[in-house]
């Protein structure tokens, strides 16, 4: 459970995929535009799933429907790509006349 004033994510749907613009690719125009933001929960209480309002670091009040409290920060590059190490030897072999010392 949140309270008012915890940091709390919400997600919101822009624009559903019939309410997108015609001259968009095919395959974004299927897909409803989404928004995930963070901020600080306005309401006194609430339960994942609700819809509740927040205040962002910048004091835009956004409303959306709460997917996480106290949520952390995850990047990532991606998975492995094993394409990308043969390029890396080919690119080093051109540039420098021999493979890589790892």
């Amino acid at each position: 459970m949140a309270r008012k004033g915890d940091w709390v994510q919400i997600h919101v749907v822009v624009l559903r995929p019939e309410e997108r613009a015609a001259n968009i690719p095919e395959d974004t125009r299927i897909v409803p535009l989404e928004m995930w933001v963070k901020g600080r929960l306005a309401d006194e209480q609430a339960e994942i799933g609700d819809l509740v309002c927040i205040e962002t670091r910048t004091g835009r009040l956004e409303t959306g429907r709460l997917c996480a409290v106290n949520p952390s920060y995850s990047h990532s590059f991606g998975d492995y790509i094993p394409e990308l190490l043969t390029i890396d030897e080919q690119v080093r072999s051109l540039v420098f006349g021999g493979e890589s010392d790892d």
